[in-house]
This record gives C-alpha cells, structure tokens and sequence, in this order.
C-alpha cells in the first residue's frame, strides 16, 4: 500500500510518521510519499522522517517528490494537510481581519474566507488527478478550513471519496474523559468511549458521551461546571452549559466571546502565524540534525495534539474494514434528515472499507441552528467564489457570515482581501 502526504514538509510530519510506525503491524504500508512544493522543507523534513523509520527497523519506505502527479500516482490513500501561501500567508490573514477590526483567525471568519479561496482550487487539483492516477484512492483532507474544504469536494469534485478530518473532536474526548477520569479508580480507555457531537467543522456542539455503551454525559456535565467554578475566567457560562446541556467547540468562543477575541487579537504583541513561525524555524533546526531520530518535544508548541493519533487511526478502521465510529467531515445524505443531504457536516460516522456513513441524528436545537445554517451559506457562497472566480459570491459570503463586516465595509473588505491574495486567486482576475 502507498500513502501519499500532499504537504509533506509540514513540521507536523514526524509526528504522522510515530502514527504510521506504531500501527506498522495493522498496516502493510509500502511507500510512505511526502510531496511538496518546498524542496528545501521537504529535504529537512523528509530526511528526518527517513531517519525515523530507519531507526524502528524501515517497516516502509520514506520518498520525497515535488511533482504532485507523480506523487499521488497509484497512492491508496492521499492525507493532505498544505498551507498555500505557507505561514506569511496565515500572517496576512490574521492581519487582514486586524485592519478591519474582524476576527482574523486562520479558520474562522475573514481570515478562513481567505484561506478557503486559496486552497480550494488546489484541492480540487488534487482531486483531478486522483481522479486520473490513482481512482480508487480515499483523500483524507486535515488542511484548514477543513468542513469547507470539504464541502467543496462534495460540490465539484463528487466522484472522488472524500473525507474532512480535525483533532478538535478527539481532543474534546480526551479532555471529557480526563474530567471523568478524577472520579474513577480504573484507567478509561478512549477506544471504549465515543463523543455525541453535530455541526460544521470548528463550529459543533457536544452533547453525549458514552463509555461501553452507557451514557455518562450527566456526569460529564457535572464535572465540567464544578471545574469551571474554580477558575476565575471559566471558558463557558455556568446558565449557557445548563441551559443546553451542551459543550461548545472552542472555536465557537469567536462567535459568542467576539468582542473579548477580538480584544486579544488587538493587544497580542504578534500574531499567532509569527509565533509558529519561531516555533517552526526552531524545529526544522532540529530536523536537521542528522543524529535525531525522534520527535523533539518542542514539536508541542506547534499545536496539533493527536493529530497523528486521528489521522492513522481513520486510515486502519477504513483499510481493515473494523466498523469503528469516527468524528469526520462528511456528506449529510440524510444522515440529519431535517436538513440538506448536500450539506457537509461534523458528525460521528462509521467507517468501514466500503465508505464512510454518517450515523443518524437528531438536528440541532434552534439556538444552534441559526448560526450553523448562517455559516453553512458562507461556506456554499465561498466555495462557489472560489470555484469560479465570481466576485458576487464573494461579496455574499462575506455579508452572510456572523463574523463578517457591516454591510457598508463589505466591498472594502473584500477588495483587501483580493489585492492582498492576488497572487493566489488567479481566478479573480
């Protein structure tokens, strides 16, 4: 089997390739293929990698490419996880949503907006030759904004298998059975529990968890607001989480704590692209080293936990076929039959070799609704902008979005954003 990583050069590798090595014995991995465009980058960090795997005895082979054709060419499986533009770009995005006073984040808001539009394109490239070289291979997509990318994929590029994935969600079920865990003498296994959650990518509500079968959220509730009563600035409202009974996503704090983000993002003495920046250079400093073979623990600081921990594991319930259910990026398909099939959701789904199926669900209460269905149409409207290259699109993407600009700043806002990116949005032009 050969696995394909578009963005190979990422510094998030080494940690995919631990993932790949730890489950060597699951899957009869062959070629392992990181490409990407950077060839100083993917040296550091493939090399690295090669070194890796030489050290746990080379259960499969590290290459390089920086032709994307050729690297994806009879792949079974292409994760990709590339940033267009690299950091400068997410720095420009950040900064862009500072200027006009816009949450400027790499996902959310004005910021993701820009970012979608530059990745889409790419990723439906991607697609094509998937499409053409390798037709039965699943792309198993980790780059940012990961729902709306992956609406894309289910909008113009349908015949290819297509899955959205995130660590949001398995982190918020490590940190529900960390709470839990304080109340139990025995060690709780993550494999014996599974998180109840609906929404878009960076933008669910988590509502159940269950641990062999029995619901423990009530406890799990409970357990959460006795934390949050001791601290000083608990992250959620006590009326908010027994009002719904629900446990927002993080990233949903910019949409009910906008002004106090948004405050952040002006105080902060830098962005969060430029610190990653420092934290990057650092890491490919040690990458470099032709002595290391493991993962420095400055790869912490880049973010990312259980990034490889979700990536390897989706890849072996779908290759060995084990039914397991997993918090992914998908296709509705009636899935939530009150609303659109077409709609990419974050949703729990079984994962079996034939595919990937959503599990039934109730639909979110109206409090919910409302914001999802809002940013639902900027997701489509971005989309379609970045398909096309229609400025209309663009525009209303921007007006609909909860985090957009008032209507009198739109068309500035957005001719910001298309001079500032215009070097990745031929489209447009």
């Amino acid at each position: 089997m050969k696995i394909t990583v578009i963005g190979g050069g990422s510094t998030y590798t080494p940690e995919l390739i631990n993932g790949f090595l730890a489950r060597a014995d699951q899957l009869p991995v062959r070629e392992l293929c990181l490409m990407d465009i950077d060839r100083e980058r993917l040296d550091i960090v493939g090399g690295f990698a090669q070194r890796m795997v030489k050290a746990k005895g080379e259960p499969f082979k590290v290459t390089l490419s920086d032709n994307q054709r050729e690297a994806i060419a009879g792949a079974s499986y292409v994760c990709t996880q590339f940033r267009v533009g690299q950091m400068p770009a997410r720095r420009e995005d950040e900064y862009l949503g500072l200027r006009h006073g816009l949450i400027g984040q790499e996902t959310t808001g004005i910021g993701g907006m820009a970012k979608a539009l530059r990745t889409i394109p790419v990723i439906l490239n991607i697609a094509k030759d998937m499409r053409e070289t390798a037709k039965d291979a699943l792309l198993i997509n980790f780059t940012n904004p990961s729902g709306l990318v992956t609406e894309a994929l289910n909008r113009y590029a349908p015949d290819v298998p297509a899955v959205g994935v995130c660590n949001a969600p398995f982190n918020a079920k490590m940190g529900f059975l960390e709470l839990l865990q304080k109340h139990s003498s025995a060690p709780l296994d993550p494999a014996r529990a599974e998180l109840k959650t609906l929404g878009l990518n960076h933008l669910s509500w988590h509502y159940g968890l269950t641990l062999d079968g029995e619901d423990v959220w009530p406890q799990v509730l409970e357990a959460f607001l006795q934390e949050s009563a001791k601290q000083e600035h608990p992250e959620w409202e006590t009326e908010f989480i027994t009002s719904t009974r629900m446990i927002p996503n993080y990233y949903l704090q910019y949409f009910y704590h906008t002004e106090k983000k948004l405050a952040q993002q002006r105080n902060s003495l830098r962005s969060r692209a430029e610190e990653v920046m420092e934290v990057e250079k650092s890491l490919l400093r040690q990458y470099a080293d032709p002595a290391l073979t493991e993962p420095p623990a400055d790869l912490m600081k880049r973010g990312g936990a259980y990034y490889s921990t979700v990536a390897t594991q989706l890849i072996n319930a779908h290759y060995n076929d084990l039914g397991e259910t997993h918090v992914v990026n998908v296709r509705n398909n009636g899935a939530v039959k009150e609303w659109d099939e077409s709609w990419a959701l974050e949703i729990p789904a079984l994962v079996r070799r034939s595919g990937i199926t959503p599990i039934p669900a109730a639909p979110l209460p109206p409090f919910a609704f409302g914001l999802l269905a809002a940013v639902k149409a900027y997701e489509i409207l971005t989309a379609q902008a970045a398909v096309t290259g229609d400025r209309n699109a663009a525009y209303q993407a921007l007006i609909v979005h909860p985090l957009g600009p008032k209507l009198e700043h739109a068309q500035n806002v957005l001719d910001d954003l298309l001079e500032t990116n215009r070097k990745y949005l031929p489209q447009f032009e």
